[in-house]
């Protein structure tokens, strides 16, 4: 058990980010008219038959799940698109308005913390509706059991070979402490001499959100983006490459970022599921 004042103070904030192309996909399906095709905006599948404007943004769901982490005090979600801003607003979001030219959410997020108090911050990616409020207190506790560790994430086993070799699927190796030695869109470890299956429990999924101190968090933004990160477009490179450690959970929690057409038309499905669920037991 914390403290309460470490309660009150350390978790200020937790920033989400929202992902454009969410958007533009959600405007693209109301303007057709298809009352009856979710998207990543208008995504509800609880209210089908009604028109977008009653639906239920994508990075709403993603807040809503960040507000139930026991540790987190406060969440915003930071964008620089208006059309994020208009479509959150009437569910309650907070929201805080950035530059439009970062070139990750990351430093999006550092902007959006920049003036704040928070001792210790959040990202959650804004394309992740389901993930585990658990899964967030358990990514935080790195930082609050080692005053050391600066940034923290997590990780969880892969379960099935085509995760393995899909590049929407981030991989992590990580050292006999828990700390990240790597992060790749490709399969790693290389496993030689045999067949892919014959090692497939040694493969792991990188969970999208990361938990920085704040000061940290703010030097980070400060740092060019690195050869590794721009390659691999993995902004957690950047700290690996300027010799930062980063703490890894590892988590049985499931996660299903939203980063294709058919990633949301599963999300959906998962959500319909939840919603069955939680109608049988209310």
């Amino acid at each position: 058990m914390l403290p309460n004042s470490f309660k009150d103070n350390a978790l200020d904030l937790c920033a989400v980010k929202a992902r454009t192309w969410g958007v533009d996909y959600a405007c693209n399906c109301c303007a057709r008219g298809r009352r009856g095709d979710p998207c990543a905006v208008c995504l509800d599948p609880f209210r089908r038959e009604s028109h977008c404007s009653a639906g239920k943004p994508l990075v709403v769901h993603v807040y809503e799940r960040a507000l139930e982490a026991a540790r987190i005090s406060s969440v915003i979600i930071a964008t620089e698109d208006d059309r994020v801003r208009d479509a959150v607003l009437p569910f309650g979001a907070r929201v805080v308005m950035t530059r439009p030219d970062h070139p990750s959410g990351t430093d999006r997020v550092a902007e959006a913390v920049a003036d704040s108090n928070a001792d210790i911050v959040v990202n959650i990616q804004g394309d992740e509706p389901l993930i585990d409020p658990r899964l967030i207190d358990a990514a935080i506790q790195p930082l609050v059991d080692e005053p050391a560790v600066a940034m923290a994430t997590a990780r969880r086993r892969l379960q099935d070979q085509r995760s393995v070799e899909d590049p929407n699927v981030v991989k992590v190796v990580c050292d006999a402490r828990g700390r990240a030695l790597y992060f790749s869109r490709w399969p790693i470890p290389y496993v030689r001499g045999q067949s892919p299956n014959a090692a497939f429990g040694c493969y792991w999924q990188h969970i999208g959100l990361y938990v920085y101190r704040r000061e940290f968090l703010l030097e980070f933004a400060r740092m060019a983006p690195t050869p590794l990160e721009q390659l691999e477009k993995l902004e957690q490179l950047r700290a690996l490459e300027n010799g930062y450690p980063i703490a890894v959970v590892d988590t049985e929690y499931a996660s299903v970022g939203v980063d294709t057409p058919e990633d949301l038309k599963r999300v959906e499905m998962l959500l319909q599921q939840k919603h069955g669920e939680n109608r049988t037991n209310a």
